[in-house]
């Protein structure tokens, strides 16, 4: 850290002061003209390691990755213009998932905004509906509380990204330094503790109901609260089900999980909201690919919704209890609340006897699984299945976006937090590669797989060579169905097998050729390249990626392109329309659930 003393120096030094001193160890980037003053600095920190991507939106999906996998702050940096506007997508995805994220932006000198200079363009302007704040620094003494301010709203309250955007002349201009800086931010107050009466009722609706769920969301992870979760869980006694951003908040193996919810939900958690007659919601936002129709959804629940952010409670389903404050302090509390219920008699044991009866026959009716496949071709399922088996709990999982999103939420067991990370509600293909490499870098001891499809890893593969030259050995398993699957899976469905644009040539057994050949593609990276078309050669090939940590690793997994996510709510449609997959292979078996 910095003495308080002032000392003088540029703008562009004061940044990378002020980087330092707030902790930040890493910063993804890519220099240009109006961010080359702060790059020059950059150089001499000891502090901060800049890693150079190959695109900009590498960047900011490293520095999501990064931000998920160890709960700090991510940091990108880039540009003004074109590479500001290429870290848009990244940021629209943190500001979706509310993941803690600076992203740092050059801008053309004070003097020349807004004539259409050259490499000009209004970032503010165009990710005001996608920060949870942004900036734009008018002198350079502004800098270190700019910087302090950026990172206390991005980890504060609701994460989310947050944009500086730093004009040239201000980098250049000469400043004192002085550390701590003093914040202002007026009427920036989250709350965090909850209203202790509203606690009171939830848990005595808790104590009471016969047909409860806890509806886990994403804010229960970013809240650090999965120990709590547990405790909570067990004392009540009540079923979990864990969305796609919760994912090990709740081990998959406790026998009171029921799942993910949802539109690729199992049938267990999607029945279980349907019939409740209470939902506890906890940091989660009644989401429409959780909800499907909403006016169908769960017509027989009164609704507890605990949320750290007051516009998300009854934004889509009124709330009959509502709780604001940080998921961590409310499940707290509410472990008192419940307790102190129990203790005074309140509960009947018996209550939810028929619910469990209920829950557990759909849970043995429809079990998670997927049908052999009929083409001879290797299963994209039964490859994540053995996947997540073989390197196991302790591994983190990053998945693209599209169908192998879904099997590896479905098929992986998690039964940690921060091992599951994926674009969740902007669905952003191209995500799995560099948000793995972020990852890596924040968590350098762990095993880190990116399950991307053949569609995604087009997208933002050159993060492969940022990987083997800055020595990120990540792992990729390619599942390649030679096609957008999801797409194909919808036109399969609703488009009478009318497969427009969707075939990409990845596989194209008929003339033998593979546009690109992923082994070669993985090579000339830098990368090592493997190859698995059958069953039989699963286990045997990801062992041999296991077994390589000094290089990144792709494995391109030739799968049937003719493999559906199952089950599957229909867009639009009620949850109590789900359809499941029949003559299913479960993924585990009656001891494992």
């Amino acid at each position: 850290m910095s003495s308080p003393d002032s000392a003088a120096l540029s703008g562009a030094q004061s940044l990378v002061r002020s980087l330092e001193s707030i902790g930040a160890d890493v910063v993804f980037g890519i220099p240009g003209g109006a961010i080359l003053p702060a790059y020059d600095p950059l150089l001499d920190s000891t502090g901060v390691r800049h890693v150079l991507v190959r695109h900009e939106q590498g960047a900011g999906h490293a520095a999501t990755g990064y931000a998920q996998a160890t709960g700090k702050v991510g940091v990108c940096m880039a540009t003004s213009g074109p590479g500001a506007t290429n870290l848009v997508t990244p940021i629209a995805d943190a500001y979706m998932d509310s993941v803690a994220m600076v992203a740092i932006t050059g801008q053309v000198p004070s003097a020349a905004i807004g004539t259409d200079a050259f490499q000009e363009a209004d970032i503010c302007g165009i990710t005001m509906p996608i920060t949870k704040h942004n900036f734009l620094v008018q002198a350079a003494e502004d800098i270190p509380r700019t910087i302090a301010e950026a990172f206390h709203l991005a980890s504060t309250g609701r994460p989310g990204p947050v944009l500086v955007d730093i004009p040239k002349d201000i980098l250049q201009a000469q400043t004192t330094f002085t550390w701590p800086p003093r914040l202002d931010l007026p009427g920036y107050r989250p709350t965090l503790h909850p209203h202790s009466k509203q606690v009171r009722e939830a848990a005595k609706l808790m104590v009471t109901a016969r047909r409860p769920v806890l509806y886990v969301g994403g804010g229960v992870l970013k809240a650090r609260a999965a120990a709590e979760l547990r405790v909570l869980a067990e004392l009540s006694g009540i079923p979990v089900v864990t969305t796609l951003m919760a994912r090990g908040a709740f081990p998959d193996s406790h026998p009171q999980h029921l799942g993910m919810p949802g539109m690729h939900g199992t049938v267990a958690a999607v029945n279980a909201l349907q019939k409740a007659d209470l939902i506890v919601a906890l940091g989660a936002r009644f989401d429409d690919r959780v909800t499907g129709k909403l006016s169908s959804f769960a017509p027989f629940a009164t609704v507890v919704h605990a949320d750290i952010d007051p516009a998300e409670i009854s934004k889509n389903r009124v709330a009959d209890v509502p709780i604001v404050g940080d998921a961590r302090e409310v499940i707290a509390e509410l472990v008192v609340a419940v307790k102190a219920e129990l203790d005074a008699g309140h509960a009947d044991p018996d209550r939810m006897t028929e619910w469990w009866m209920q829950l557990n026959r759909v849970r043995d009716t429809y079990p998670l699984g997927y049908p052999e496949p009929t083409d001879g071709m290797l299963a994209p399922q039964y490859v994540i299945s053995r996947l997540g088996a073989i390197a196991g709990p302790d591994a983190l999982y990053v998945a693209g976006v599209g169908q192998h999103q879904m099997w590896a939420a479905q098929f992986v067991r998690y039964e940690k937090p921060y091992t599951w990370l994926n674009s969740g509600g902007l669905g952003t293909m191209g995500y799995a590669v560099p948000a793995a490499m972020g990852a890596k870098v924040g968590r350098p001891d762990a095993t880190v797989w990116a399950i991307d499809g053949d569609g995604c890893f087009q997208m933002t593969n050159q993060e492969l060579a940022t990987c083997a030259v800055e020595g990120i050995p990540i792992k990729v398993a390619v599942i390649n169905n030679g096609n957008l699957g999801m797409v194909r899976q919808w036109q399969t469905l609703f488009y009478d097998g009318r497969y427009s644009n969707t075939d990409l040539k990845t596989h194209n057994k008929a003339e033998q050729k593979r546009v690109p050949d992923f082994v070669k593609l993985a090579d000339a990276l830098g990368c090592v390249g493997l190859r698995c078309e059958t069953a039989e050669d699963v286990d045997a090939t990801i062992e041999k990626a296991m077994a390589i940590n000094d290089q990144p690793v792709v494995i391109d997994f030739v799968v049937g392109q003719d493999a559906m996510v199952w089950p599957m709510v229909p867009a639009g449609t009620s949850n109590d329309e789900i359809l499941a997959a029949r003559d299913v292979r479960p993924v585990w078996g009656p001891d494992e659930v």
